[in-house]
């Protein structure tokens, strides 16, 4: 893949989503003013988009990611494909949360098909908890229905990825490799943690962002945002 081509992607996927990241960072910011928790959910290499969500400096500090150990790649192959192609296991996950009301719920799934990301969905919007789909509507066009539904017609809003099916862009006559959701996905978070930087600069609101450990004051400016989300985000302990 030539840079050029990654590049004109990126810029596609910006002016395709312009609209939906507006609504996307309007949604976010009403979160953070109530005092509300970001949830962030994925399966197999989505969970690279939840860890970008997570602890990361110049990241929100109020993000809750929802995982479990089964549907890491690293903790096995073929027990993380069968995990998020398990049905229930979503909602073990989703049920062990106290939601305030002030939620949003990002999943991460470029193909939006398996169970895992379908039913994260169905069960925020059954609490009443609105849903960002980033997902590629390509992609899940093409894939199977393995959850009778999918996590595009279950959001609130979609984030398109515009990635092919299969997810490879090279070469362009017939791909075969050189995946875009990654890179795809970690910009439109950016996009979305921009947006909010400059709604809540003309608020004179400061939003709970994470510094990185290894600048001067980093350190203690964390422990001050651990403190603070930890008792509601298990992972920070």
């Amino acid at each position: 893949m030539t840079s050029d081509l990654m590049l004109e992607h990126l810029a596609e996927v910006a002016t395709h989503n312009a609209d939906a990241l507006d609504d996307v960072a309007d949604l976010v910011l009403a979160c953070i003013r109530a005092d509300g928790l970001v949830l962030t959910g994925g399966a197999g290499h989505s969970l690279a988009a939840v860890a970008e969500t997570f602890f990361r400096a110049g990241g929100l500090a109020c993000v809750r990611p929802l995982f479990h150990e089964d549907l890491q790649v690293f903790s096995g192959v073929r027990r993380a494909l069968q995990a998020e192609r398990t049905p229930g296991l979503a909602r073990s996950v989703f049920r062990n949360l106290h939601l305030s009301g002030h939620e949003v719920l990002f999943v991460f799934s470029n193909s939006g098909v398996n169970h895992y990301p379908v039913e994260l969905a169905l069960c925020a919007l059954d609490a009443g908890c609105p849903v960002v789909a980033v997902t590629s509507l390509a992609a899940t066009s093409a894939a199977p229905r393995r959850a009778g539904t999918t996590l595009a017609q279950n959001a609130t809003i979609v984030l398109d990825t515009l990635t092919a099916p299969g997810d490879v862009a090279y070469p362009e006559s017939k791909p075969v490799t050189a995946p875009l959701s990654s890179v795809t996905v970690t910009y439109l978070w950016n996009q979305i943690l921009i947006r909010l930087n400059d709604r809540a600069a003309r608020e004179g609101m400061e939003l709970p962002l994470w510094q990185s450990s290894n600048m001067a004051g980093g350190d203690e400016a964390n422990e001050a945002l651990m403190q603070r989300y930890s008792p509601r985000i298990p992972t920070l302990a």
